[in-house]
């Protein structure tokens, strides 16, 4: 490994970089989109029997946005009828809306900086080919006595140059993309499930101040 490094030279590095920010990104996104810490199997019927007759306790509301994404957005609406018993429908859509703009920029975390390393690890492979293209023209010499003249070593780093970087920039490239689509699927389908949830307990939040 350390000698396909040595023979792509220096543009290679950035690359390097890129994929181990770009791993690390991945891993962590497996991490924190865990159906279990955004929207668990269940949660919004225990939230609707925690608050079947009267609005529960702070600490079981509490509980309940520490449970899980989809647990903040149903607590918000909560705590906004502990606090203000007098709020409309409209002024407890807003608070749950409000929430869940904050929950979905953070499951989006990170995933703009992966688009990026998708989008520019191609172009640092083409860096790299181009500087082993000229890599490669440097070596030429003149002509003596009708053949070109040059050094083989140089040809041949040249050479290594620009064929490494090209492909480890589409090695870099593929995955992260693949895993950026992934996840923004992910993200999204999240969402739709948060919104569904919502509007139902906010009807089930409405029957409670009838």
């Amino acid at each position: 490994m350390f000698s396909i490094i040595q023979a792509a030279g220096w543009p290679i590095w950035p690359l390097i970089a890129c994929s181990i920010f770009a791993l690390a990104i991945i891993v962590e996104r497996f991490y924190s989109l865990k159906r279990s810490s955004v929207v668990p199997a269940g949660l919004l019927n225990d939230a609707q029997t925690a608050s079947a007759r009267f609005i529960p306790p702070t600490d079981v509301i509490d509980k309940l946005a520490q449970n899980s994404a989809l647990g903040e957005v149903l607590a918000t609406g909560l705590r906004t009828l502990q606090n203000r018993p007098d709020s409309t429908e409209d002024d407890v859509r807003q608070a749950m809306q409000n929430q869940g703009r904050l929950v979905v920029a953070r499951l989006g975390k990170f995933l703009a900086p992966l688009a990026t390393i998708a989008s520019a690890a191609p172009l640092l492979g083409l860096l790299g080919t181009v500087i082993g293209m000229i890599s490669i023209f440097a070596s030429q010499g003149g002509l003596d006595a009708g053949i070109i003249q040059g050094d083989p070593a140089q040809l041949s780093h040249g050479i290594s140059i620009a064929l490494y970087n090209t492909a480890f920039g589409l090695i870099v490239a593929i995955p992260a993309l693949i895993f950026w689509r992934y996840f923004r699927s992910r993200v999204d389908q999240y969402v739709l499930e948060m919104e569904v949830a919502s509007e139902t307990f906010l009807k089930h939040l409405k029957g409670l101040q009838a």
